[in-house]
């Protein structure tokens, strides 16, 4: 069993930035790939980013390629999200997730069925 959870959501302006911390519990952290999320209200949960639990390979969506990074820290069970030159379509709640184990392939970073434990989300909103 692994629990999930995010802090550092909040309120930003356009062109601010904000970093999210996901926790995890359980000592087999760095084996696993954990990804980051997000779902906007009436829209669909999307992919942000993913990173390898080496934390060696990223994965990134379009829309958040070279605004934010992300990162992790196996010492600590803790995975990043850094938000930079955020804009107001980033407005959501973001998730964090942990990949079933197993092989991967980069194009399957981004489905959600890829993951099975999920945190409980943090809001973030970006005002004009």
């Amino acid at each position: 069993q692994v629990q999930l959870v995010e802090s550092g959501g909040g309120l930003a302006q356009a062109g601010g930035s904000l970093r999210l911390s996901c926790a995890a519990s359980g000592r087999t952290f760095s084996s696993y790939l954990m990804g980051w999320f997000r779902q906007a209200p009436g829209k669909e949960r999307e992919f942000v980013a993913a990173i390898s639990g080496s934390g060696t390979s990223t994965y990134w969506a379009d829309s958040v390629k070279g605004r934010f990074t992300i990162s992790r820290d196996n010492a600590k069970n803790t995975a990043y999200l850094q938000m930079n030159s955020l804009k107001p379509e980033d407005t959501a709640v973001y998730y964090c997730a942990k990949r079933r184990s197993g092989p991967f392939s980069g194009i399957s970073t981004s489905v959600l069925s890829e993951y099975d434990y999920w945190g409980q989300g943090t809001q973030v909103t970006v005002s004009s």
